[in-house]
C-alpha cells in the first residue's frame, strides 16, 4: 500500500471514531485469525511491554492471549509484560507453563512485581516457583507475600538504597555507582546500627557538600514514612500530600524494610478510584468488564438491585396509602416522578463530593459542620430555582396555581432533606469504619426517592381542600 493510500485509510478509520489502540487491537485479531505468526512477532518487537499487556488483556479468548504472550521475544521483555497484566490474564498466559519456566521469566523483575504475580497464582504453584528461585530472592519475596496485598507491606519493594549514618558523602557516591539492584534511587535513606530509619537526603545534597562530610550532618531527620500495615489508599494520600517520589516503609520499631515508589502509587490511585466508582454504582470490583461469568456478575449485582426493589415497593406502598388524595386530584400524579428523581439526583451529587473528598483527604471529619451547612444552602438554592419552574409548570399544565406552588415547596423541602442525608450518611459510615462509597449509589438515591414522594403526598393531603 502506498503512503498516500495508508494516510487515506487512517483518515477513514479515524472518521469511524476508532482510536490508535482500536486499530492496533484489530490488527492483532486479524493476524491471529490468519495465523500470521511472523507479522505478529514483528509488531510485538516494536511495542512497549505495557502496550503489549494492554493488547493481551483485550483479546477475547485465553488461547489468543497465550499465543501473543509466547510470541514476545526474550525472557526479560516477557517478564515485564507479565508484570503489567491483570490477575485473570496472568493466570491464563501462565496456565500451560512449567514452574521452572515461570521462575526464569521472573528472575529480572523487581521483588514487588514478583510478589504481585505470585500472589494471583494458586498457592501451591507459587510455592513451587519460589523453591526454584535464588534463595536470597525467594526469601525477600516470601516476606512480601506475608503482608496483605492492600497494605504498604504488600506493595513495597525491598530493593532500596540505604547507608549508615556514619558513612561519608564520598562513600555514598561510590556506593551509588555500584548500586545495580536498587529499583529507583530517588532518595538516600540513612539508618543507625540497628537498621532503624533516622534520616533521608536527596541526591542533590551529595553534590553540594565536601566529600568527607558524614551523612548524619546533612540528612533530614524528620522523615515521612509509613507503617507496613497501613492501607495502600492512605499511603497514596501521604505521597500526594507531601509531593514525594518514594516513601519508606518501616516496622513498628522504625526498622526500614522497604520503599514504595511513585509508579506503584499511581497504580494504587487508579485501583482505588475504580473501586470507589464501582461501589457508588452499586457493583463490586469482582464484577469487572468481561472478567466474570454472566451468572457470577448477576449474583454480585442482585443484592444492590434488591435495595432498589425494596425501595420501589416502599414507594408503591406510600402511593397506595395516599390513593384517596390522588383520586381527589389526579393531577398530583404528574409531578411524583419529578419529585422522586430530582431528590435522588441532588443527593447523589452531594454524596459524591463528600465521598470523594474523604477518599483523597481533602475533607476531614473536622470539616463536616461547615460542609453540611454549605450543602444545605446549595440544596435550598437549587430547590428554590427548580421549585419556581415547577410552580409555573403546574399553573400552565393543569391550570392549578396552588398545585404548582405545592410542588415547588415539596421540591425545596426534598432538596434540603436530600442534601442533609447525603452529607451526613458518608460521615457516619466513616466513623463506623465502613467504606462511605457503599452509601452513594442505591442507598442514598432510594432513600431520597422515598422521602421526596412522602413529603409531596403529605403536603398534598394537608392542603387537599385548596387543590380541588
Amino acid at each position: 500500500m502506498q503512503p498516500v493510500e495508508r494516510a487515506r485509510q487512517a483518515e477513514k478509520e479515524a472518521e469511524k471514531g476508532q482510536t490508535k489502540f482500536d486499530l492496533v487491537l484489530a490488527s492483532f485479531q486479524r493476524l491471529l485469525r490468519r495465523g500470521a505468526i511472523t507479522n505478529l512477532g514483528k509488531m510485538l518487537g516494536r511495542m512497549h511491554p505495557a502496550d503489549i499487556a494492554k493488547v493481551i488483556m483485550h483479546l477475547p479468548s485465553p488461547k489468543d492471549r497465550r499465543t501473543v504472550f509466547e510470541l514476545v521475544r526474550g525472557e526479560a521483555p516477557r517478564g515485564q509484560v507479565l508484570s503489567e497484566l491483570d490477575a485473570a490474564s496472568i493466570q491464563q498466559v501462565l496456565a500451560d507453563l512449567a514452574a521452572s519456566d515461570v521462575a526464569w521469566l521472573l528472575k529480572d523483575l523487581a521483588t514487588d512485581d514478583v510478589a504481585y504475580i505470585l500472589g494471583v497464582l494458586p498457592e501451591e504453584v507459587s510455592k513451587e516457583i519460589l523453591a526454584l528461585m535464588r534463595t536470597e530472592d525467594s526469601t525477600e519475596i516470601a516476606d512480601l507475600l506475608k503482608y496483605p496485598k492492600d497494605t504498604a507491606g504488600g506493595i513495597m519493594t525491598t530493593e532500596f538504597f540505604s547507608l549508615p549514618e556514619d558513612a561519608t558523602v564520598q562513600d555514598a557516591i561510590r556506593r551509588l555507582q555500584q548500586a545495580t539492584d536498587a529499583e529507583m534511587v530517588f532518595y538516600i535513606y540513612v539508618t543507625d546500627k540497628d537498621d532503624h530509619l533516622v534520616g533521608v537526603l536527596s541526591l542533590r545534597q551529595l553534590l553540594t557538600v565536601p566529600p568527607t562530610t558524614p551523612l548524619k550532618n546533612i540528612m533530614t531527620r524528620d522523615v515521612i514514612s509509613v507503617a507496613v500495615d497501613m492501607d495502600q489508599e492512605e499511603v497514596a494520600r501521604h505521597v500526594a500530600r507531601y509531593n514525594l517520589l518514594a516513601i519508606p516503609v518501616v516496622e513498628k520499631d522504625n526498622t526500614l524494610v522497604g520503599i514504595i515508589t511513585v509508579d506503584d502509587v499511581v497504580d494504587v490511585i487508579r485501583e482505588e478510584a475504580t473501586e470507589d466508582m464501582m461501589k457508588m454504582a452499586g457493583v463490586t470490583e469482582e464484577d469487572g468488564l468481561l472478567k466474570s461469568s454472566i451468572m457470577r456478575a448477576a449474583s454480585l449485582r442482585l443484592p444492590w438491585l434488591f435495595t432498589n426493589l425494596v425501595g420501589g415497593l416502599v414507594s408503591g406502598a406510600i402511593l397506595w396509602y395516599y390513593r384517596l388524595t390522588i383520586q381527589e386530584v389526579v393531577a398530583i400524579v404528574s409531578f411524583i416522578p419529578v419529585i422522586a428523581a430530582m431528590g435522588g439526583n441532588v443527593g447523589l451529587q452531594s454524596s459524591t463530593l463528600i465521598i470523594r473528598g474523604l477518599a483523597i483527604g481533602r475533607i476531614e471529619l473536622a470539616d463536616v459542620r461547615v460542609i453540611f451547612f454549605r450543602e444545605v444552602r446549595i440544596g435550598l438554592l437549587l430547590g428554590v430555582a427548580c421549585g419556581l419552574l415547577l410552580t409555573a409548570a403546574g399553573w400552565i399544565w393543569h391550570g392549578l396555581g396552588f398545585l404548582g406552588m405545592l410542588v415547588g415547596a415539596s421540591l425545596v423541602i426534598a432538596f434540603l432533606v436530600s442534601t442533609s442525608m447525603a452529607t451526613i450518611m458518608p460521615v457516619i459510615l466513616r466513623r463506623l469504619s465502613i467504606d462511605p462509597a457503599v452509601a452513594a449509589g442505591p442507598f442514598i438515591t432510594t432513600a431520597n426517592d422515598i422521602t421526596g414522594t412522602t413529603i409531596y403526598l403529605v403536603l398534598a393531603t394537608a392542603f387537599l381542600q385548596y387543590l380541588k
